[in-house]
């Protein structure tokens, strides 16, 4: 169970990120992905952070994550340069790919094709 403090610190460490994703991230990753920072779990020391990244405009979403921790010191730096007046330490990040999105997806289509199946065994 997180606790209030980790909530909050996981929130500001989200939106800082999400703005520092999106001034590095053409850098980074291109120009032609969108990434956008789900969410972020904080250990109870507050000294790691998960981050959840959803990816879209690429099949291999892998890839954005190898390039995330390739660039790992630049973003924590420009993190550190945003969130300095708020936290003492910038926690280490560790990048996670959150498909829950992708998921929804696939059950949307799986319930759209049982539908129509139901549609053209009724007719």
């Amino acid at each position: 169970m997180e606790t209030i403090r980790q909530k909050q610190v996981g929130e500001l460490l989200r939106r800082f990120l999400g703005m520092t994703l999106t001034e590095e991230g053409s850098l980074i990753y291109g120009r032609d992905k969108l990434v956008t920072v789900t969410g972020v779990k904080m250990s109870p020391d507050l000294l790691i952070a998960k981050v959840y990244i959803s990816v879209y405009g690429t099949e291999n979403k892998q890839e954005v994550i190898l390039e995330l921790e390739e660039h790992y010191p630049r973003i924590r730096q420009a993190l550190g340069s945003k969130v300095g007046k708020n936290m003492r330490r910038v926690p280490h990040l560790e990048f996670f790919l959150d498909d829950t999105v992708d998921e929804m997806y696939r059950v949307d289509a799986l319930l759209n094709r049982v539908h129509e199946e139901d549609e053209n065994m009724k007719k």
